[in-house]
């Protein structure tokens, strides 16, 4: 396997030699990709923090970023954090856009902010209205997702593609993977009704026409007998639609979370964070046989060596 950092410094391109493991890391959302590395200092290089950084592996691109922290230490290296594009969406701002769609947010930010952006999918849904005080851009930016989540029940990630923002269904982030008992060296796995998982959800809206409170519900009445009462209440800013979205909300919530992280698995330089995996595994009790979301994922490269570690979430496993 082929690893190749360059650092751009103006005009002056570096290929610089490192020393000990390479690690790429990606979340799915609220996080920017994360490249670290040590540099060789020799006589040659000069690069400052801002400059850019490319990863490629086996002349695929990889990443593309920017240097963020320099360390050095008594050793004749250079520790080096890289950021991609999605590190200055950790800007704040106080932002208002009324009918919108969450893909034209994305768009507006990027160019108010300078930003590149590639694919970016129609996510369709219309967004009455969305006030933003002093919140950074991502959060602004999964305001708008989650909104179109909860009304249409798709789900959107938005990540950097070498250089550029990339929006994208996660049906579509499907990769033809199968992760084993034998592709990973260990794994941790989870279930819980204690972290989003709701069986009633509680709408309220305040009509000023009427001067009434209007409450809408949807609820699972077997799921309460089962697990007791779990309630989701959140107040709309209006009435249109806000049935459907209480159902909605309900068929997103009413199930347990479940988790699992792999450990140590055979890299694959496709997997990213938001892509879906397909996993066939053996769990002692139960077995698990679908796709998953790969929630955070982080790439190690070392010498001909290529490892990853995975966060996985999933819904309910076909047992």
């Amino acid at each position: 396997m082929d690893t190749t950092i360059r650092i751009i410094n103006g005009n002056t391109t570096y290929e610089p030699v490192i020393t000990g493991e390479v690690k790429l890391s990606t979340e799915r959302y609220g996080s920017p990709g994360k490249l670290t590395f040590e540099v060789v200092k020799d006589s040659v290089i000069n690069f400052q923090e801002g400059n850019a950084v490319q990863l490629r592996v086996d002349d695929a691109d990889i990443f593309l970023g920017y240097v963020f922290e320099k360390k050095r230490s008594k050793g004749e290296t250079i520790s080096v954090t890289a950021y991609d594009q999605l590190r200055y969406l950790k800007n704040k701002d106080v932002k208002q856009f009324e009918n919108m769609k969450a893909s034209e947010i994305v768009k507006s930010l990027a160019a108010g902010f300078k930003l590149k952006c590639g694919e970016i999918a129609d996510t369709g849904w219309v967004i009455e209205s969305l006030i933003e005080d002093n919140k950074t851009l991502f959060d602004m930016i999964q305001d708008a997702l989650d909104e179109t989540l909860t009304n249409t029940k798709v789900m959107y990630v938005l990540y950097d593609n070498f250089g550029k923002l990339t929006l994208k269904n996660v049906e579509g982030m499907k990769l033809n993977i199968l992760m084993t008992n034998e592709t990973a060296e260990d794994f941790d796995y989870s279930t819980s009704i204690d972290s989003e998982t709701y069986n009633q959800i509680k709408l309220y809206y305040d009509n000023k026409d009427t001067g009434l409170r209007e409450i809408y519900m949807a609820k699972d009445g077997s799921n309460i007998n089962n697990w007791g009462l779990l309630q989701y209440v959140e107040k709309a800013d209006s009435n249109i639609g806000i049935s459907s979205k209480a159902n909605a909300l309900l068929s997103l919530y009413n199930k347990k979370t479940r988790k699992l992280s792999l450990k140590n698995a055979f890299g694959d330089i496709r997997v990213r964070a938001g892509c879906g995996i397909a996993v066939s595994l053996g769990l002692g009790d139960i077995n698990v046989n679908q796709y998953f979301i790969c929630e955070a994922v982080t790439h190690t490269f070392k010498s001909d060596m290529h490892l990853m570690d995975l966060t996985l979430r999933g819904a309910d496993f076909i047992v």
